[in-house]
């Protein structure tokens, strides 16, 4: 602050800390008014408490400003002022009119006629000097003992009495039948005021009766329009409740299609596999059951959710009801009081309208927030749901992979089990066979040295010894078990060397027959 301010800071009225204003530029402050108003205006001040439908409002009303200047009338005067308030015919209002100018004429009549005389006792001033105060009240004295002297002279004379009483008489009747003619008037003009008052107090409270119903049937009106359009919204949100199921079936529907076409071709490239392929189809129907039981829920939760709101739209009428008939009877018992207050109620209930408004904007914003919240969630939820059951699905395709992976696996191993052990017993029939096949061939090529060495024998000896060299080599053991004939040395041959039962049998048969007829050899 400047140093000429902090100094002169005893001049200065402050609004606030940091104010400057010099108090001079309005008025000299009055310290006892200003601490004596507020306790005034406290005591003045009224105190209204407005209960609406859903707010409860407490007012403080303005204290009314007294009227200090305040005079007082005679009853002339009232009866003057209230038969010039009255409002009659042409007639009347010509003759007062007329009465009006002959009284302002007698007026200026007047008023000229005390200038006049305050003219002339300037002119008297002026001409003969005025005396002191003293004198002046001397001579008022002597001049009221003088008159009075006379007075009680003329009184003491027996017709001046009379006269006097006449008079006082005549003035008093007159007077008293003055004053009844007067206040015959004043009592039926008392009545015709009271008469126009009542006709006025009624067509008040013909009017204000009339506002009230206008008002009312207004604000039913409104409550209406505003039902209305509570349905019509709960009748839209109805609709795209429906629209987002139909939705939600056909996307269902279009699942359930890729999903068969799905498990069509897995059942088609799996066919050796198809109980687990059914396992793994009964687990998505399970899950799918889990969903639709889920989505069954959530639509469940919906409608109560819709259910509650319309019980609470419904115990809102009634509270609603209950409050308009609470407010009629406030009405009816505080009539006056709101015919007073009718302005100031009507701006606080402009205001509460403007606050409703504002209110229900609120809360249908915040209505709206949480569809849209839902909304979100419910799209991520799915979302989840479907990556859920994409990455089952893809876990599980991993994991039948790998089960037939390692299926292949063991059957390869099996299968070069078993191409391995065919081909050891393939390599051990071929050595054993190369073994027989070559022992064959020493034995044919001992027998042909054999044969060639001994060329001069004869066939059946040589046969015998072959026989019996084979045998020999062999170590047969059933040539000691019975005894040997001739026919049975061919059977012996032939079964050594591998030749079929059925012609080892011939050639017993037909060795038979040339043993017992040796004349059937040729044939």
């Amino acid at each position: 602050k400047p140093a000429s301010i902090s100094r002169t800071s005893g001049r200065y009225r402050k609004l606030a800390g940091t104010s400057s204003v010099d108090e001079e530029l309005f008025d000299k402050p009055n310290n006892s008014e200003s601490m004596g108003e507020p306790t005034k205006a406290k005591k003045e001040q009224r105190i209204l408490q407005i209960i609406s439908k859903d707010l409860i409002r407490t007012l403080r009303v303005p204290r009314i400003e007294r009227i200090e200047d305040t005079i007082a009338l005679p009853s002339s005067g009232i009866r003057g002022i209230i038969s010039k308030a009255r409002i009659g015919i042409n007639e009347e209002r010509v003759a007062l009119k007329q009465a009006y100018d002959k009284e302002k004429e007698a007026k200026m009549k007047a008023a000229e006629e005390r200038k006049n005389q305050l003219l002339e006792i300037d002119q008297s001033q002026k001409e003969h000097p005025e005396l002191t105060e003293v004198e002046q009240d001397a001579l008022k004295r002597s001049k009221r003992i003088v008159n009075r002297a006379y007075d009680l002279q003329m009184e003491e004379e027996q017709e001046i009495k009379s006269l006097n009483k006449l008079i006082l008489c005549a003035k008093a009747q007159a007077t008293w039948d003055e004053q009844l003619v007067e206040k015959k008037e004043i009592k039926d003009l008392m009545d015709e005021e009271e008469r126009r008052l009542d006709i006025m107090m009624e067509v008040e409270r013909r009017r204000g009766l009339a506002d009230m119903k206008m008002i009312e049937d207004l604000h039913k009106k409104q409550r209406m329009e505003g039902k209305d359009q509570i349905y019509g919204q709960i009748q839209e949100r109805m609709e795209e409740k429906l629209n987002d199921n139909m939705l939600k079936e056909l996307e269902k529907e279009q699942v359930h299609r890729d999903q068969e076409r799905m498990n069509r071709e897995y059942l088609e490239a799996m066919e050796r596999k198809r109980k687990e392929q059914q396992q793994l189809q009964e687990e998505i129907m399970r899950i799918n059951a889990d969903v639709m039981r889920a989505k069954e829920k959530r639509l469940e939760e919906e409608k109560m959710a819709n259910t509650r709101a319309m019980d609470y739209l419904k115990q809102k009428m009634e509270r609603e009801e209950e409050f308009e008939a609470e407010q009629e009877r406030i009405k009816k018992e505080k009539e006056k009081e709101i015919t007073r207050l009718r302005a100031l109620q009507q701006r606080a209930k402009d205001y509460k309208a403007e606050q409703d408004a504002i209110r229900a904007k609120r809360s249908q914003d915040i209505s709206d927030r949480k569809w849209r919240m839902q909304q979100k969630e419910l799209a991520e939820k799915k979302a989840r749901d479907e990556a859920n059951l994409k990455a089952s699905r893809l876990e599980q395709v991993k994991n039948k992979e790998y089960c037939m992976m390692l299926e292949a696996n063991r059957e390869k191993a099996d299968m070069e089990r078993v191409l391995k052990t065919q081909m050891e017993l393939i390599a051990k029939e071929k050595e054993v066979e190369q073994k027989h096949n070559e022992e064959a061939q020493r034995h044919a090529a001992s027998l042909r040295q054999q044969s060639k060495n001994e060329n001069s024998r004869s066939s059946s000896e040589f046969v015998l010894d072959t026989v019996f060299s084979h045998m020999h080599c062999f170590s047969v053991c059933e040539s000691n078990a019975f005894p040997m004939t001739k026919p049975d040395v061919p059977v012996i041959v032939c079964r050594a060397t591998g030749i079929p039962e059925k012609y080892c049998i011939q050639v017993e048969r037909k060795s038979r027959k040339i043993i017992t007829d040796p004349r059937t050899v040729k044939a």
